[in-house]
């Protein structure tokens, strides 16, 4: 059982404002290089087909920046698994992705996919990279990640950030129940527990309390909090929440 518990910084929102007016500002590197020396624990990005916020000279770049591991997101494509071989991240975290979404809506579903997913996974692992899946909390998508043989799972709590906000407290302990669940029952089969989405200062501290989970991956709020308070406080404030939670 892990104990503390890791923050995963997603900068891509970072970039997502620079692209929104072209140029070099700001630049998700200097994100970067903030979340490393204010105490967390790694960087996540996600390379997107359409490269709406992440560029691919942004991944090097970042490395070349900061000691912090770097996780990248990224579809289960022949492209994305050339670029993360050329790069070879720390981690890779496949991710469902469609051109039309705002954002990643749901999990992965590595049961329905696992012929697709298997060779990019083996590859991937062949490189000495770290893979996980984002996958709902169910025992049919946490089957597929043992049988696809992946060492981390990060659970998509969307469902769980939806329920706080509608108010609904019988589907808001449903879904945290679900995950800590799931959660539990990874860590029992060698797979260890990642966490994420829609994740805030209001609502973070029950999913940060399951005590198995080993890391959350948390952006868009993060980076939307900064503009009021800088990312740094954002940060240090996020973390402060997740081990009080502990």
């Amino acid at each position: 059982m892990t104990h503390i518990l890791r923050l995963g910084v997603n900068i891509d929102h970072v970039a997502t404002i620079r692209n929104a007016r072209g140029g070099d500002h700001p630049d998700p590197v200097r994100a970067a290089e903030i979340v490393a020396r204010c105490g967390g624990d790694g960087i996540t990005a996600h390379l997107r087909e359409d490269r709406r916020h992440i560029r691919d000279e942004d991944l090097r770049r970042i490395q070349d920046a900061t000691d912090l591991p770097l996780n990248l997101e990224m579809a289960a494509t022949d492209e994305m698994l050339a670029i993360a071989l050329a790069h070879k991240p720390h981690a890779a975290c496949i991710v469902p992705e469609k051109r039309e979404e705002r954002t990643t809506e749901g999990g992965l579903d590595a049961a329905g996919l696992h012929n697709h997913i298997a060779p990019i996974v083996g590859r991937l692992l062949d490189a000495g990279i770290r893979v996980s899946l984002f996958i709902e909390a169910s025992e049919r998508q946490l089957d597929a990640a043992l049988q696809l043989g992946v060492p981390v799972v990060e659970f998509h709590t969307g469902e769980y950030a939806h329920a706080r906000l509608d108010g609904d407290s019988a589907r808001l302990e449903k879904e945290l129940k679900r995950v800590a669940d799931m959660a539990a029952l990874a860590a029992k089969n060698g797979i260890e527990p990642h966490a994420g989405h829609g994740l805030t200062y209001e609502n973070v501290q029950p999913i940060a309390a399951i005590p198995h989970l080993a890391e959350l991956n948390i952006g868009h709020y993060l980076i939307g909090e900064a503009i009021f308070c800088g990312l740094e406080p954002a940060v240090l404030k996020m973390r402060e929440l997740m081990d009080d939670a502990r």
